[in-house]
C-alpha cells in the first residue's frame, strides 16, 4: 500500500492524531531517533526528510542525540535535526538510563548539554535510573539546569515548556549561570536534608 516505511509510519501516525482530536501532546518516535542510527546523516536521510514533509505539524518528534545514550547535545546537531523534520525535536534524554545495564545507578549531575539549548527544542524528557530513590540527584540538577536555560536566554516557546522541579530546593545558582559542580551540590545537600526528615519520620 505505501511505497516505504516513513510513509506508512506518518500515515499511520497522522490518522491516530486526527482520531484522538489533534490533543496538544502527541509524540512520534522515528524508526531512525539518533544521528547513528541515520544513513548517511540525519539532513540526508531519505526516511527523516519524509516523516518531516508527511507528518502533520502539530506531531512531536523524539530524538536522543548522536547516539541512543548520548554525552553530549549541540545546538548544532539540533539545528540540523531541526531543519529535516520541519520542527523542534522533543530530546528523550538518556544520560540517566540503566536499564540496559542494571549493574550501573548514575548519581552525577545533568551536564553535556550545551548553553541555549532549549531554544532548539520543543520539550524534554529524561528517561531515569530504574532505581527510583537514585533519582533525586538527576531530577534535581535538571530542574537547575532548566531554570539556568530559562533565565539565560529569552525565547518566545519559554512559556509553554514545563519545569522539572525538585522536592525542597529553595535556592540555586544566579540566572543563565549554571554549573553543574555547584548543582550536584545543592542536590546533594538537599537530598541528604530529604532522607533526615524520613528518617525522622514514624514508622520509618
Amino acid at each position: 500500500v505505501f511505497p516505504s516505511l516513513a510513509q506508512a509510519q506518518a500515515s499511520v501516525a497522522n490518522e491516530v492524531y486526527q482520531e484522538l482530536g489533534q490533543p496538544s501532546v502527541f509524540l512520534f518516535c522515528p524508526t531512525e531517533y539518533c544521528s547513528s542510527l541515520c544513513s548517511p546523516s540525519p539532513s540526508q536521510s531519505c526516511y527523516l526528510q519524509t516523516i518531516g514533509q508527511e507528518l502533520l505539524p502539530g506531531i512531536g518528534v523524539i530524538w536522543t542525540g548522536p547516539k541512543v545514550v548520548s554525552q553530549e547535545l549541540s545546538a548544532g546537531l539540533l539545528e540540523e535535526v531541526e531543519g529535516v523534520l520541519r520542527r523542534r525535536p522533543v530530546i528523550w534524554d538518556n544520560l540517566y538510563a540503566n536499564d540496559y545495564d542494571c549493574r550501573r545507578v548514575f548519581l552525577g549531575p545533568y551536564m553535556g548539554r550545551a548553553p541555549g539549548l532549549t531554544s532548539r527544542l520543543h520539550g524534554l524528557l529524561l528517561n531515569p535510573n530504574c532505581e527510583l530513590q537514585a533519582n533525586f540527584v538527576p531530577i534535581h540538577t535538571l530542574g537547575t539546569w532548566f531554570r539556568s536555560e530559562l533565565g539565560g536566554c529569552a525565547h518566545p516557546d519559554h512559556a509553554g515548556m514545563e519545569l522539572v522541579a525538585a522536592p525542597g530546593d529553595s535556592q540555586g545558582p544566579q540566572e543563565g549561570s549554571y554549573n553543574p559542580q555547584e548543582a550536584l551540590e545543592l542536590a546533594l545537600r538537599d537530598w541528604v536534608a530529604e532522607i533526615n526528615q524520613q528518617v525522622l519520620e514514624p514508622g520509618r
